[in-house]
């Protein structure tokens, strides 16, 4: 299941899934590491990554989708492991804490998939609230009988109130988009307010368009509580952290209008899977769009059965250019702790991208590892 290539290089690293794109193994190559990559679709079970790691092992890159406790990071600091670099922007799958003591760098691949999830969030939007899915199936199925006015209403969003939960990169793209294409008011929450992104929404619609726009409104809503209860559409894009599991839970589900939309593009556990679906089924005009779930790739007995929930299967940064352009940061990240480079001081991680790159590991997400080296 594991193929080796470039056997002779000075350091080892282990790929645990093939990465898309070729431009990743040539950074790794002419750091002067040798490669293990998984080949198998399915994906490597604890034990087989153990066993790739076995006794010199410099660096992993891993996946979201597989635990890297204190028990794995010690088995790779015991391989003299260096870097671990996670394949995604979230890193809740680290135990960051045990390998800033095991002396292992974490990174992980912040920045390029920013647009690629916001339109994900926007078409899941698009789907939920307009009943896509519905009317697909109906299709499909040859239960279309033509055009009737009451056929598969749904919620049209321009001057509706657009809730975002979480305005970092994600959530800040998804609003200006939702905002300026569809003419929504926004209330958002987080942890501080978002001057920027308040600038930004002011600025739309642009003067001389000659189209059916209106002033959107914009502020910022300390209380999530106070969002939920006034938003038409709620997006969710926090970390996810002990703070933000089962954010959205039965009581904070009743908050929100009957006919609310509910759209999660971050991590499954921010939403209690199980209150969403009671509540879906006792609030037949509340529809969600989800492309995480909360026991990842499993979904909780009843999810799939509902046709106000439209499902996606985690595709969120699937583009071909935001997947190619994780892989080059990734390799790059591990690239740059093997060459002892510094952390990398600058927002804009496209730099990394192109062949004349800085010569600093792109995002570390425990620098202080690399401050006492």
């Amino acid at each position: 299941m594991w193929k080796r290539e470039n056997p002779d290089g000075a350091f080892r690293a282990v790929i645990t899934r093939r990465l898309p794109g070729d431009s990743w193994k040539e950074i790794l190559f002419d750091a002067g590491c040798s490669v293990d990559i998984w080949e198998s679709k399915d994906a490597p079970r604890i034990e087989d990554i153990e066993e790739a790691i076995g006794t010199r092992c410099d660096a992993v890159i891993g996946q979201l989708t597989e635990r890297w406790d204190e028990p794995m990071l010690g088995r790779l600091a015991g391989a003299g492991g260096r870097v671990y670099s996670n394949y995604a922007v979230g890193y809740n799958n680290v135990d960051t804490e045990a390998a800033t003591r095991l002396g292992i760098v974490v990174t992980n691949t912040p920045g390029v998939l920013t647009r690629a999830t916001a339109e994900l969030a926007v078409a899941l939007t698009l789907a939920a609230a307009r009943r896509l899915i519905e009317g697909d199936s109906m299709v499909r199925s040859g239960q279309f009988k033509g055009w009737e006015p009451d056929l598969l209403l749904g919620t049209q969003l321009f001057g509706k109130v657009l809730g975002v939960v979480g305005a970092g990169r994600i959530g800040s793209a998804y609003a200006l988009m939702m905002v300026r294409g569809f003419g929504m008011d926004l209330v958002y929450h987080g942890p501080h307010r978002k001057p920027a992104l308040e600038a930004a929404v002011q600025k739309s619609p642009r003067d001389g368009e000659e189209v059916d726009l209106r002033a959107p409104d914009c502020r910022y809503e300390e209380h999530l509580e106070d969002l939920l209860s006034q938003s038409d559409v709620v997006s969710l894009h926090p970390p996810l952290n002990e703070s933000s599991f089962h954010l959205i839970d039965r009581d904070r589900l009743r908050l929100m209008k009957a006919d609310a939309v509910l759209i999660n593009v971050s991590r499954g556990p921010v939403i209690d899977e199980a209150a969403l679906i009671a509540h879906c089924r006792e609030n037949p005009g509340f529809r969600s769009g989800l492309d995480v779930f909360e026991d990842e790739p499993a979904l909780s007995p009843g999810l799939a059965d509902l046709s106000n929930v439209v499902l996606a299967p985690h595709i969120g940064s699937a583009s071909t250019w935001t997947r190619a352009s994780m892989s080059i940061l990734a390799a790059r990240n591990v690239a740059g702790v093997l060459q002892n480079y510094p952390p990398w001081t600058g927002t804009d991680f496209g730099v990394f991208l192109v062949d004349a790159a800085p010569e600093a590991i792109p995002s570390a997400v425990n620098t202080e590892v690399i401050s006492r080296r």
